[in-house]
């Protein structure tokens, strides 16, 4: 690896990814599995590599805990197509589906699957600028299912427990997936962009219960259809080959830390030690509720905007990057997703607390 001054990645995602994951990644470039070929030229339909997706499969269904009544799918399109292709399949025809819309991607789901069939919003948090998650809400007992966003990477508020519900809960886990231990059993349907905690973009992962798809009442386009790659195991197009390896990389990585007990671990001292660091620091608020912060993505501002400009100079000294928050909020946002060392984040609160001295 490059020798160069440590940059402390805050990055939302496409995110950090551990160091020996990089460097596995990059010498199946130069060869892969003594194939003597790079990884980025071998076919989808070797052997070699039909042994990384079955292995990948295998880890995802190990770390959730679920059973064979669930299939483990790596498909393509990122979350976004989700959006669609959920509904494309879960819900009925003639039925409706319901979603709490808690920021910018959950309202993304909600308005695609408007496309498909009736929608309802069961809960909101945007009248206060999605600051928090709705909470003792009433679920109608005739939808298809519930559509929930565990973390929200824009407002930085996440489930910290997951809502009782009599009807198939779906949920975009895209942003901390496989970060700490969860009951994976709850779920009728996981979806989850790969870049935020468990691999790179392009490829996206999706935990659904077998016995949930091809009830729709539509013909589905064949690539839309879950039934599709439920059939061939996610090949029956060709996958993403490299970005499915790196992922299989980080799934071993996250076993051989400790499983999502040792994520939890890892991301519980990062979230207590940035925290503690903003409640301490008067010169900086946080934007989400506290009950609801999320461990992944901490969103904050400068009381004093005047101040911009020497945290900023601060943050370069330091080595630190990505740290402005979305475009769509400003302020600054920590993204501390599985593989930032807890060293990035006290290189963050370091500089949060010499601020703070110097001009309070």
């Amino acid at each position: 690896m490059s020798s160069h001054k440590k940059i402390h990645n805050f990055s939302a995602g496409p995110a950090i990814l551990p160091p020996e994951v990089l460097e596995q990644a990059a010498e199946s470039i130069r060869e892969f599995d003594g194939m003597g070929l790079s990884l980025l030229e071998i076919s989808h339909r070797s052997k070699n590599f039909e042994r990384v997706m079955d292995e990948a499969r295998q880890l995802v269904a190990e770390l959730t805990g679920l059973g064979n009544e669930y299939d483990y799918l790596f498909l393509q399109g990122g979350a976004s197509l989700q959006f669609y292709q959920v509904p494309l399949n879960l819900l009925r025809a003639g039925g409706k589906a319901g979603y709490v819309l808690t920021g910018e991607w959950a309202l993304r789901a909600y308005k695609e699957a408007g496309l498909v069939g009736e929608t309802q919003v069961v809960a909101s948090s945007e009248d206060a600028h999605f600051s928090y998650i709705p909470k003792h809400f009433e679920v109608p007992k005739d939808l298809d299912y519930l559509h929930i966003t565990s973390n929200n990477t824009i407002f930085g508020t996440q489930y910290h427990s997951y809502p009782d519900v009599h009807v198939p809960l779906v949920c975009d886990m895209s942003s901390d997936i496989f970060s700490r231990p969860v009951d994976f059993s709850k779920f009728t349907l996981i979806y989850a962009g790969a870049q935020k905690n468990i691999g790179p973009a392009g490829v996206t992962l999706v935990i659904v219960r077998r016995d949930a798809v091809g009830k729709s009442g539509r013909k589905l386009p064949t690539l839309l259809d879950y039934q599709t790659h439920i059939q061939h195991g996610s090949m029956y197009n060709t996958p993403p080959v490299f970005a499915v390896y790196v992922t299989l990389l980080t799934l071993r990585w996250i076993k051989t830390h400790g499983g999502l007990a040792g994520m939890e671990q890892r991301n519980r001292a990062k979230q207590d030690l940035f925290y503690t660091a903003l409640d301490a620091c008067p010169i900086f608020e946080g934007t989400a509720r506290r009950e609801d912060r999320s461990w992944m993505n901490a969103t904050f501002r400068l009381c004093r905007p005047e101040l911009q400009e020497a945290f900023e100079q601060l943050q370069k000294e330091a080595g630190i990057s990505q740290l402005k928050g979305h475009r769509s909020v400003g302020g600054y946002r920590a993204s501390m997703y599985n593989a930032l060392p807890l060293e990035s984040v006290k290189a963050l609160t370091d500089i949060m607390y010499h601020l703070n001295q110097s001009y309070a």
